[in-house]
């Protein structure tokens, strides 16, 4: 009978014990849940200023935007340089200010125009294929056409894979581990080429910023586009890099003009290859990033935008 009673008293400490713990542990619980909603709480307002002030920054690019000279465009305009851009916002503000970045899409190859129907666009499969050729990326010749029958197969609108690289839904993509259907649409995101077959992460991390899904007619500003893209425009910049290298110190001098499409005439592209249609010394889609800080905090807007007369339409739109 003792030893019952002493069995029974140890099992009621040891359940009041259990019972203390767990009551601290969710009063410890609660108590930071409650920090974490005050914290909320006091942060919001703060929040919705950020999400005004990036905006507001936003809308200060479509201003300089509309103002520039739509003729043409090159890297010395106001809108490509980010410190002229975000020079001042903090006087525009009783508490914070922004920071501005805006990027041209015209000065990337148009991966949607990479298809003209069924079928591909000569001279934008040649300008992909020239672009993934760079020692920079360190593809295969079976490996860049793979990319290009995938990006085709992707955005053409049957089911019929492309020659021996290709890739359609009930060939490929259906059959992988998680399996899912080819869009056999325009790509939308540039982010999609992530599903594509033969494209890594670690690739597309490398050519994306030289890639966009928007544009009208796949001419690439001369005087925006990234060297890479410069030199995949003929076989002969292909070859000679020193080509570029001429046509990208003649565009960085502010008192050359730029306006005429045949400026790269002067810097030895005059016997130059390369397809008439292909090249253009304007743009008109822009990706624009802007931040909004206040102390700690920041909060950033994204879009992409098409310039048109009297005003702009948007294309992506993106807040973090």
């Amino acid at each position: 009978m003792g030893r019952f009673l002493r069995n029974s008293r140890g099992m009621a400490l040891i359940l009041t014990i259990l019972i203390i713990s767990l009551i601290v542990a969710l009063t410890l619980q609660f108590n930071t849940s409650m920090r974490s909603d005050l914290h909320a709480a006091a942060n919001l307002p703060d929040g919705i200023k950020l999400g005004y002030i990036a905006r507001s920054g936003f809308n200060y690019v479509l201003a300089v935007l509309l103002e520039d000279d739509t003729g043409v465009d090159s890297l010395h305009d106001d809108w490509a340089d980010p410190k002229i851009l975000s020079e001042n916002s903090a006087g525009r503000f009783d508490e914070g200010r922004f920071e501005l970045k805006v990027s041209d899409h015209s000065g990337r190859i148009q991966i949607n125009k990479l298809v003209k129907g069924k079928q591909y666009n000569e001279n934008q499969r040649k300008l992909l294929e020239r672009f993934l050729r760079a020692p920079e990326f360190g593809l295969g010749e079976e490996e860049v056409q793979t990319i290009i029958s995938a990006i085709k197969d992707w955005i053409d609108d049957d089911d019929v894979a492309t020659g021996l690289y290709g890739a359609e839904g009930p060939g490929h993509y259906e059959t992988l581990e998680k399996p899912y259907s080819c869009k056999n649409a325009p790509i939308e995101f540039l982010e999609e080429l992530l599903l594509l077959k033969g494209i890594t992460k670690e690739l597309y991390e490398r050519i994306s910023p030289y890639l966009s899904p928007h544009g009208d007619d796949g001419k690439i500003n001369l005087n925006t586009a990234h060297p890479l893209v410069l030199r995949a425009i003929s076989d002969e910049t292909i070859e000679d890099p020193e080509m570029v290298e001429n046509m990208d110190e003649y565009r960085n001098d502010q008192d050359n003009d730029l306006k005429s499409i045949n400026w790269d005439d002067r810097v030895g592209m005059r016997e130059v290859n390369h397809d008439p249609g292909l090249l253009t010394t304007s743009s008109t889609c822009f990706e624009i990033r802007s931040e909004g800080f206040k102390g700690a905090m920041a909060k950033r807007v994204t879009g992409t935008v098409k310039r048109k007369e009297g005003g702009f339409d948007i294309l992506s739109w993106k807040i973090e």
